[in-house]
C-alpha cells in the first residue's frame, strides 16, 4: 500500500478543500520576511551584510528588498537589530510581473480594478503542465510531487502534469538554467502549440539566486523566454504553486503587488 495511501487513511484526512475552504496544509511554516523601512537605525546594513543572496541592497540609505532573489532563510530577520524585518506566514508570491517581487507602492487605480474584473469574469479551464528541471537541487520537484498527494490532489482542479511538450499548455521551470540546459529547454518551448505560457518556478528559476555567481549557475529566466508567473521561494511550497497556478488561470487574484503582500 502507498505511504500516502495509508497515511490518509491513518489520519482520516481526505483533499482538503482548499482553495475553498479549510486547511492549505502550511500551518506553522514561515514564508517571506516582513520589511518596515521606517524602522530601520540610520547606517545600519547588517540585513544586507547577512544575506546570502545579495535580496537585500541599500540606496539613498533605505533598503530595497528582492523578493525574486529570496530563498526564506531568515538570516535577514536574526540580524536586523530594530526589528525592520520580521518573519511572516506569507507564501502565496506568485506574480504575473517580475517587479512585483521588488518592494516599491503597491498597485492601485484602474489597472487593479481591471484585473480584479477579468479574475471576477474568467471562465475555469483545465491546465496541461510540462516540467523542465533546468539544474534544480530537486528540493522544488519534492514539493512538485506533493501536488499529487491525496491531501492536494492537483487534478481535482484541473491541473494535470503531462511527459510531452507537444500536449502541454505551460511550461514549469525549476533550476537557475544551467548553461547546458539552455538548449534542451529551448527545444522544450519550441515544441509545445500556442497559446503557450510559462512559470519561472522557485527564486533560482526567477533570478539564478544563489547560484548566479558560481562556475555552472544560471541567472534563472529573465531574457530567456517570455515568463508568465514568477514564483519565488527556495523551495515554494504546495499551496504556492498551487496558487500562482489559479492566478496564471486568473482563478485567483494575485497577492503580492509592489513587493508588500495583501493579507485581505
Amino acid at each position: 500500500m502507498p505511504l500516502w495511501t495509508w497515511t490518509g487513511l491513518k489520519a482520516g484526512r481526505a483533499a482538503t478543500h482548499w482553495p475553498l475552504h479549510g486547511p492549505d496544509g502550511q500551518e506553522g511554516v514561515l514564508g517571506m520576511p516582513r520589511l518596515d523601512p521606517g524602522a530601520c537605525a540610520p547606517n545600519c546594513q547588517r540585513c544586507a551584510d547577512s544575506c546570502p543572496t545579495q535580496a537585500i541592497r541599500f540606496a539613498d540609505g533605505s533598503p530595497e528588498l528582492d523578493y525574486g532573489r529570496c530563498i526564506v532563510c531568515q538570516t535577514c530577520v536574526e540580524a536586523c537589530p530594530e526589528g525592520a524585518l520580521q518573519s511572516s506566514f506569507d507564501w502565496a508570491y506568485g506574480v504575473r510581473q517580475r517587479e512585483d517581487l521588488l518592494w516599491s507602492t503597491a498597485l492601485t487605480g484602474d489597472e487593479a480594478e481591471t484585473l480584479a474584473r477579468r479574475i471576477a469574469s474568467s471562465q475555469r479551464r483545465s491546465l496541461h503542465i510540462r516540467h523542465v528541471d533546468a539544474g534544480s537541487c530537486n528540493g522544488c520537484e519534492s514539493e512538485l510531487n506533493a501536488l499529487d498527494n491525496p491531501f492536494y490532489n492537483l487534478h481535482r482542479l484541473g491541473i494535470f502534469f503531462t511527459p510531452s511538450p507537444r500536449f502541454a499548455d505551460l511550461l514549469l521551470v525549476t533550476g537557475p538554467v544551467t548553461a547546458t540546459m539552455h538548449q534542451p529547454l529551448l527545444q522544450t518551448w519550441e515544441a509545445m502549440p500556442e497559446p503557450r505560457r510559462v512559470l519561472a518556478c522557485g527564486t533560482c528559476a526567477v533570478s539564478g539566486a544563489p547560484m548566479d555567481n558560481g562556475y555552472a549557475g544560471g541567472t534563472g529566466l529573465e531574457n530567456l523566454l517570455p515568463v508568465d508567473l514568477w514564483l519565488p521561494g527556495c523551495p515554494p511550497n504546495p499551496a504556492a504553486l498551487i496558487h500562482a497556478l489559479l492566478v496564471l488561470l486568473e482563478r485567483m487574484p494575485q497577492r503580492v503587488l509592489g513587493g508588500q503582500y495583501d493579507h485581505g
